[in-house]
């Protein structure tokens, strides 16, 4: 089975510098465009017979042009919802950055959870059963869009490397691809990148 882990394009929460977690900001401008064209980019070399995503607007919107291509429903997934962010969702990054109950640090956010928040354990946990229902399905190549740190730990698990897991995360629109043999195994993921821009914050 093929995999292919795409986070949303560009959001109005990355315009404005915004810990969005699971609040529902739709896609800029920019980020409708992107969605488009790397659909039209992607979509002729890589067809899918299957599209799932987040539930949150983002994610759907960006999965949209792919299902107009393809003539595929887009199934909804909660376990692929972003990092509930408690306090700090919908604040921007300088602001978190200043309460000293946030942690700045990348590396330590293992068991770390945003006051009234969720810890990456809590996102591990939560995606495994997601991957327990990959391999009940018989398509051979599905679209998964969900979100920044979501897919961070969806790499992790891939890698099977928990606790440690990337500090990079996937740039909008970016989708990454695996041949995927199950968890409990170390998987290589490839990139494919259309856009332009520098590396994602969160």
């Amino acid at each position: 089975m093929i995999l292919y882990f795409m986070r949303h394009a560009e959001s109005e929460a990355n315009t404005r510098d915004v810990l969005a977690g699971r609040i529902d900001y739709p896609l800029s401008a920019r980020g409708e465009a992107d969605a488009e064209a790397v659909a039209l980019a992607f979509s002729p070399a890589h067809p899918v017979d299957a599209i799932v995503a987040s539930p949150l607007l983002r994610a759907r919107q960006t999965a949209e042009p792919f299902a107009r291509l393809t003539r595929l429903p887009v199934e909804a997934d909660e376990a692929l919802v972003e990092q509930d962010m408690g306090i700090f969702a919908g604040k921007t990054y300088a602001e978190a950055e200043a309460d000293p109950s946030y942690e700045k640090d990348k590396a330590l956010r293992w068991d770390w959870a945003p006051p009234g928040g969720e810890s990456y354990r809590a996102i591990a946990l939560r995606l495994r059963p997601f991957f327990a229902r990959m391999d009940g399905r018989g398509e051979k190549r599905i679209l998964v869009v969900t979100h920044a740190v979501a897919l961070r730990l969806i790499v992790a698990l891939l890698e099977d490397s928990l606790p440690a897991y990337p500090t990079a995360l996937a740039r909008n629109a970016e989708i990454l691809e695996v041949d995927y043999r199950g968890l409990g195994r170390k998987h290589r993921i490839a990139s494919h990148y259309y856009g332009e821009g520098g590396e994602a914050k969160a």
